[in-house]
């Protein structure tokens, strides 16, 4: 017979036995080894005036998560593995936020993806008014932010410690444009260049003005007018007028998809016929850019990041378009491939944090280092400047709309396509 003391031990260490397999179990749902979805939230302008914009770059968003969480033959960063291999092969998840096109709104879903949905990082917002609110809540709740595609220089000189952005910023660009127009200069025998500044009153669009004059002065070109607008605006006619008693021979020109189609079709109506237009890509890159103008969105010039004939140089880039049309019915322009990129970067960062802990994948993003062959970006990699979280090895080409195609023009060594200069007149246009 058992006695009263022996059993009372028994049952006592039977107790102690439950009790550590329960908090062996608990500890287990919370280690780094949990294959629970890694959660990332993304801030885009999914409805409002930008909702197309904000649509194909969820569709780059997407199909950069889909190479992500399953394995794939390609030659780019994160494809080769499923998921997070350091975090036992767990999804990453996108929970979206609609900015609608707003700071305020962007601010609002920004606070909700973190405190409610619990995301580890952030991505986004495409508007660099949107980033700059965004940016500051994330910077204040210690998450970190990777923005890919908004370009204003003050984005990543206010000294957050969260921020990172991968694609140039318009000093980059801005200086691209005259590079590529002293090149033009010497190749045409032409004597002073004349400028005209047309932009959406936006912290993007004040800024991209701002280096436009800065540098011109700098490159010895001379800005005859300087011309901005709100964004909601509907009627363009006497700020075309003015352009046009200007008389510059470019016009450099900085909106988004509703003031991109609202100038074009104003600046045929008054017949004014610069020798190029210079786009700061953004509205002139968007798919309904040319599904509204057709023939009329020709010969325009845009600043790009990414363009589909860089596939003859690099076959992947031609495999992920593909990739992309397949599943959407368009290629892959600027913007989508910009997005797709962001997120394998975040998510090799993730990776190599073997964490989803803020402060851990903050570190890891501090170290990265990808190469140029590993992205399909024409860029020399991706590695943040320690101080400021700028890619430093970003570039820009530029490309131009020929029979409705944009085709890269230059640096001249990856071009597919002459440059045609200057654009016809409207009136001698088929």
């Amino acid at each position: 017979m058992i006695g009263t003391g022996h059993r009372a031990r028994m049952f006592a260490s039977l107790v102690i036995v439950a009790m550590l397999v329960v908090a062996t179990g608990m500890l287990s749902g919370c280690t780094e080894t949990s294959q629970e979805a890694v959660k990332v939230g993304a801030v885009y302008p999914l409805t409002g005036n930008l909702a197309t914009t904000g649509a194909d770059v969820k569709n780059g968003v997407l199909l950069a998560v889909d190479i992500i969480n399953n394995e794939y033959d390609l030659p780019i960063t994160m494809a080769q593995t499923k998921g997070i291999s350091s975090l036992n092969s767990a999804d990453i998840e996108i929970i979206f936020g609609d900015s609608e096109g707003s700071p305020a709104s962007g601010k609002s879903e920004a606070e909700r993806l973190i405190d409610a949905e619990k995301v580890v990082a952030i991505i986004g917002c495409y508007q660099s008014s949107v980033t700059t609110e965004v940016s500051q809540v994330v910077e204040s709740r210690g998450i970190p932010f990777l923005a890919a595609m908004p370009t204003a220089p003050s984005l990543t000189q206010r000294g957050l410690d969260w921020f990172f952005r991968i694609t140039p910023s318009e000093e980059t660009f801005v200086r691209n444009f005259y590079d590529f127009l002293n090149d033009i200069k010497q190749r045409k025998d032409m004597g002073t260049i004349s400028l005209g500044i047309v932009y959406e009153d936006s912290i993007w669009g004040s800024e991209v003005n701002a280096c436009g004059e800065q540098y011109a002065e700098e490159y010895g070109f001379q800005v005859v007018e300087s011309i901005s607008y709100p964004g909601s605006i509907s009627d363009v006619s006497d700020r075309v007028q003015r352009l046009k008693e200007a008389s510059p021979d470019i016009v450099m020109q900085a909106s988004y998809i509703s003031g991109a189609v609202l100038y074009m079709q104003a600046y045929k109506e008054a017949g004014f016929s610069p020798d190029a237009i210079l786009a700061d890509n953004s509205g002139f890159i968007e798919p309904d850019f040319l599904q509204i103008l057709g023939d009329d969105g020709n010969y325009v010039l845009t600043r790009e990041t990414w363009a589909t004939d860089l596939a003859r140089a690099r076959p992947i880039v031609g495999t992920i378009n593909q990739m992309f049309r397949e599943r959407y019915g368009t290629d892959m322009n600027g913007n989508s491939a910009r997005a797709f990129t962001g997120v394998l970067v975040l998510a090799d960062a993730i990776n190599r944090a073997g964490s989803t802990k803020p402060e851990a994948i903050r570190e890891a993003m501090i170290e990265t280092d990808i190469p140029a062959d590993e992205t399909i970006m024409p860029w020399d990699g991706v590695r943040f400047d320690e101080e400021t979280h700028q890619n430093t090895l970003g570039k820009g080409i530029i490309c131009q709309v020929i029979e409705q195609e944009y085709c890269t023009i230059w640096p001249w060594e990856l071009a597919s396509k002459e440059l045609i200069w200057p654009m016809p007149e409207w009136g001698e246009r088929e």
